[in-house]
């Protein structure tokens, strides 16, 4: 049989975890580049048996699963998939089995922070100027008694409030569920979505893609922030409208922009978000952090054995 393991963009899956006994029954082809098209990947992939995908790095739709047919398992990383068509893979008789997906939200956490301190202080383009032989080359942002806005307020929004909490700031939020009980819980006042891109000094967006959020950001509410705030997403590029995104940071409009997620990802080469030196930007590196990783694979490497064994574990039912 044939493993394919997608998107493992640094080459390291093979290393992080113990794969002996699967290549005793298994083939195992490593894809470290993006696969970009449905036709692309369907002439790929279609004499692989399994397929390991990484999160949300590439969709697997039913266009795409209908066209592999020596396919007989997919597993994915962390506990859910919004790229996979789970029913898809279920009508096809496709087993789907996930990986434990402990410390996700603790290093998107921590990144989310990292970003903003960065953007706040400026620090790519400080280190930059110091290679050069420079020295102090702009003035930061202090984040004490500052206005931290959270569009989006769950685990994630709220864990991103404690730390704006211990820097000082004064935290709202806003999603299209919060109350102003359940903001209050979490140590935020509600504010509406105007209001929230009107008084903030950094707007971090922490919400879950769907139809509703899709260009939830846009034109309009970057119109609505300060000249001198900053504008962070760490949760899917689609929620923001990129081309008012890119047009507010070309004009200079707020002070910077810190980005981890995309359009379209990896990041094209040449795209217009690089030139700009008014956006921080980092290749989606929220859960890619070294123990979520050996943690995704030392797990997939046990669906694996489990299923050859015919035990499958940690399977995924359809939605």
């Amino acid at each position: 049989m044939r493993l394919a393991i997608l998107d493992d963009y640094q080459n390291l899956s093979l290393s992080l975890a113990d794969w002996s006994k699967v290549k005793e029954k298994m083939e195992i082809t490593v894809f470290t580049k993006n696969i970009a098209s449905v036709d692309e990947a369907a002439k790929t992939l279609a004499p692989f048996d399994v397929i390991l995908m990484m999160r949300e790095r590439m969709p697997i739709r039913r266009d795409l699963i209908e066209h592999l047919p020596n396919l007989k398992m997919i597993l994915t990383t962390g506990a859910h998939n919004r790229g996979l068509d789970v029913d898809a893979c279920h009508d096809r008789g496709v087993l789907v089995t996930h990986t434990s997906n402990i410390l996700a939200q603790a290093t998107t956490l921590e990144l989310t922070w990292a970003l903003i301190l960065a953007a706040a202080r400026n620090l790519p383009h400080e280190d930059r100027i110091m290679r050069e032989g420079g020295w102090q080359d702009t003035l930061g942002m202090r984040l004490v008694n500052r206005t931290l806005g959270l569009c989006g307020f769950g685990k994630l929004g709220t864990a991103v409030a404690k730390i704006g909490h211990a820097f000082g700031m004064k935290t709202i939020a806003w999603s299209q569920n919060l109350t102003p009980e359940k903001a209050a819980a979490g140590g935020a006042e509600w504010v509406s979505k105007e209001d929230l891109f009107r008084r903030s000094d950094i707007v971090s967006v922490h919400l879950v893609l769907s139809e509703r959020t899709t260009n939830l950001v846009g034109a309009k509410e970057f119109a609505l922030m300060k000249p001198d705030s900053i504008f962070v997403n760490t949760s899917r590029g689609p929620i923001v409208d990129e081309a008012a995104l890119i047009d507010t940071m070309k004009r200079r409009a707020i002070r910077r922009a810190a980005l981890d997620v995309f359009n379209v990802e990896p990041l094209p080469k040449g795209h217009p978000l690089t030139a700009l030196d008014n956006v921080v930007l980092s290749p989606h590196l929220g859960y890619a952090s070294e123990d979520n990783m050996r943690q995704y694979f030392v797990d997939a490497v046990e669906n694996l054995e489990a299923w050859l064994a015919g035990n499958p574990i940690r399977v995924m039912g359809s939605h």
